[in-house]
């Protein structure tokens, strides 16, 4: 681990480029991913690319892994998908990586980070446009984060996974959870689980050419589920987290007053995690 002076010198770095990210309207993709560095290093954890099918997933891990049987996997946002509303990002490296800090805050036991596809590796293979607009949970991207999910069973030698999705995150989280035997558990922070209800409610272009959430309730309802939405948020508004939860016989949705879709998830995760009051059983396939 490192040492006081050193964490220090890191949250100092960290503070002075989300100085940058409120003085500019949009810090550069170098400026993004020295803040996720930065973020991550405070905490001892490192960056590794993980190679897959179609993309290369950058992830972010601690130092050290505990031999408790269990990993916990947070998934990223949708990060800078567009500029404007009609102007998609040319990287979609996120402003602000929640999904990072909300595993860096995670009170205990193993924790890793997922970033998607083209985030902070926008030069590696098939990084096109459509895959952070349209396509953001295209088959193929979800085959790449099942592949990287994979590798990151593997090097925890964990026997079960508990997925936890940011935003557009949680529909990549809830989409594994649907093809996966060994999730025990899905958590989704301020989480679009349905882009059809989504873009209907926002009046803008359907994602044509990804897959739903929504449209695997079979197969999800199986999985104990834990939702967090923000009573104040206007990017995924509450009403849209209530009709998929309803459908769910295992779902808990919790919507917090004075939370939107940024604040204050971050600096309140541990009591949040820690108030998740089901203890998932071990999937079958893990017995």
């Amino acid at each position: 681990m490192m040492g006081s002076s050193a964490r220090a010198a890191v949250l100092s770095a960290a503070a002075t480029l989300l100085a940058l990210t409120a003085c500019t309207s949009v810090p550069s993709a170098d400026e993004r991913a020295q803040l996720a560095q930065a973020l991550a290093a405070s905490h001892g954890w490192h960056r590794e690319t993980l190679p897959t099918d179609s993309f290369a997933i950058t992830a972010w891990l601690p130092p050290r892994i505990e031999s408790t049987g269990d990993l916990v996997i947070y998934i990223e946002g949708d990060g800078l998908a567009w500029t404007a509303s009609d102007t998609p990002s040319r990287d979609p490296t996120p402003l602000s990586p929640m999904a990072l800090r909300l595993a860096l805050a995670q009170p205990g036991g193993n924790a890793a980070y997922l970033a998607r596809p083209c985030q902070y590796a926008l030069e590696t293979a098939h990084c096109e446009q459509r895959y952070w607009t349209s396509r953001r949970f295209a088959p193929e991207v979800i085959g790449a984060m099942n592949q990287a999910t994979d590798d990151l069973k593997q090097r925890f030698r964990a026997s079960r996974l508990i997925l936890v999705g940011y935003s557009g995150g949680a529909a990549v989280a809830a989409l594994l959870a649907a093809r996966r035997t060994d999730v025990a558990g899905l958590v989704t922070v301020a989480g679009n689980l349905d882009h059809h209800a989504w873009t209907e409610w926002h009046r803008a272009s359907p994602l044509t050419g990804s897959l739903n959430p929504a449209d695997e309730e079979a197969r999800l309802r199986r999985i104990p589920q834990r939702h967090f939405t923000g009573a104040n948020d206007r990017i995924v508004p509450p009403a849209l987290l209530e009709a998929f939860a309803a459908q769910m016989p295992d779902a808990k949705l919790e919507i917090l007053e004075g939370y939107d879709h940024q604040c204050c998830w971050a600096e309140n995760w541990p009591a949040l995690w820690r108030s998740i009051d089901w203890n998932p059983p071990t999937p079958a396939a893990a017995r």
